[in-house]
């Protein structure tokens, strides 16, 4: 039989995809780069993930796992065909108040899973700005992050075990309740993979319990600077909020044109702070940040009067990256890290790029840690712009790694950032990487051409490391 024929039987008519307009659909993720799926499915349970596994492997074509599709480096984008494996049917979600965990299906949307964790008195840490539509499988994948993970950490520190489909379509568990158990430490290899490496249907997460008391400030600030001067010396009292945000001026005005929550639009930049705990705690923290803020030229501090008004401002601030189609059609970012030091100098330097190669930029970015999330608004449609929008990119994340940052926070490499891989790690490193892949995915059938530029993998020559020629097993 066909491949299409195979997964028919294997998962019924109506969850195999083949027409035009179908996979179209299916087709990209939130990125601006498309591919050509041969087909898209939607398995109903591990067993049927396992079997379009073993199907794919059978007909030697490659897999690519995705989640909602709000990925921002073409980590879901069949840039060689073959099947788009959809795990959003994998919905299951089943808390266990008592040890503060649950297990939940890797197609179960992010805030999905805190609402349904809420009755409990708990809730699922990491918030990426897509939360309201992005699946959990999607957040293991790229390790996601989000504006709260601050004080708590990025996905990886949430997940304490997986399900995964392997080659040949065979089940494991890596990872337990366990805080601690024996052995490597597989599952942190998959968190972060990027679908590289086999398939997640579930994911043991960690909840945290709901915080009684919350303090939200909104900071005005006549220059950046001020702003990110605050974020370090917030840090540097000894105190780690639930949450450090900047935003500047561009954005600020074109979030408050449409949600009018009462925004700064005078000023440079924006700080977003929130603290939580008990109410003596954060209004004593709150003080801090506020004395802090004053010292380095805050124009205006504001504290959210109430829940409403609190929701109000995160909604500005989740909907930034869409608030930007008031300037462009179209927006092309990274997500570079730097130390909280060297967030002024970056900043300047990106500012720099921008007006350099005559380019609308905004920043809005968590600055708590450092992740920057550097905003080219144009039109893809002209290739000249978009040839100098790729180029500025690449000399920000140029900038970042030479003041000491990293490739990725949060949005993974995918294909967008997978050819500067280079620039931060050496030819052994990527070797190594390779070699994980190799011993993971030996039928290369999971999500190729993604994370890994080609040639990462070495051979030795006389003694002599050498790169392998391209597309050995990319």
């Amino acid at each position: 039989m066909d491949l299409v024929t195979d997964l028919r039987v294997a998962l019924g008519v109506d969850n195999v995809l083949v027409e035009p307009l179908e996979l179209y659909l299916f087709s990209k993720d939130a990125s601006l780069m498309r591919g050509e799926p041969h087909v898209v499915v939607f398995p109903q349970d591990t067993t049927q993930v396992a079997e379009v596994v073993r199907i794919a492997e059978t007909h030697g074509v490659p897999i690519v796992p995705r989640g909602a599709g709000t990925g921002l480096t073409a980590g879901a984008s069949p840039t060689v065909g073959g099947i788009v494996l959809v795990t959003t049917a994998l919905d299951t979600i089943e808390i266990d108040a008592d040890n503060r965990t649950a297990w939940v299906g890797a197609g179960v949307i992010n805030l999905d899973l805190s609402r349904a964790a809420g009755p409990y008195g708990l809730y699922f840490a990491p918030d990426p700005s897509s939360q309201s539509a992005c699946t959990v499988g999607g957040n293991v994948a790229n390790n996601s992050g989000g504006p709260h993970c601050l004080a708590e950490g990025s996905t990886t520190s949430h997940v304490l075990g997986l399900e995964v489909v392997l080659t040949g379509g065979e089940v494991v568990i890596l990872g337990s309740q366990a805080p601690d158990p024996p052995g490597l430490d597989l599952k942190g290899l998959i968190v972060g993979s990027e679908g590289t490496l086999g398939v997640v249907t579930k994911v043991l997460v960690r909840l945290l319990p709901i915080d009684p008391e919350v303090r939200t400030l909104l900071m005005g600030f006549a220059e950046t600077a001020g702003a990110t001067t605050t974020v370090s010396e917030v840090i540097a009292s000894g105190l780690v909020p639930a949450a450090l945000e900047i935003m500047d001026q561009r954005l600020i005005v074109a979030v408050e044109n449409w949600l009018h929550a009462g925004l700064p639009v005078d000023a440079a930049a924006m700080l977003l702070a929130e603290v939580t705990g008990e109410a003596e705690g954060v209004d004593s923290q709150a003080e801090v940040i506020s004395t802090i803020a004053r010292a380095n030229g805050a124009t205006s501090i504001e504290v959210a009067a109430t829940p409403e008004h609190r929701e109000l401002l995160w909604k500005g601030r989740k909907s930034a990256f869409g608030a930007t189609a008031q300037l462009a059609p179209d927006y092309y970012l990274h997500d570079a890290v730097v130390p909280r030091t060297r967030l002024a100098e970056t900043m300047a330097a990106i500012y720099e790029i921008a007006d350099r190669s005559q380019l609308t930029l905004v920043n809005v970015f968590h600055a708590g840690d450092g992740n920057l999330h550097p905003l080219i608004a144009f039109d893809a449609s002209d290739p000249l712009v978009s040839e100098r929008v790729y180029r500025a990119g690449e000399e920000i994340v140029a900038v970042c790694l030479r003041n000491g940052g990293a490739l990725s926070g949060e949005h993974g490499i995918g294909v967008e950032k997978r050819d500067l891989m280079r620039a931060a790690f050496s030819e052994l490193d990527l070797d190594a990487q390779a070699r994980l892949k190799e011993v993971f995915d030996p039928s290369r059938v999971f999500n190729p051409t993604k994370v890994l530029p080609a040639g990462s993998r070495c051979f030795d020559y006389g003694g002599v490391r050498r790169p392998a020629a391209d597309g050995v097993w990319v």
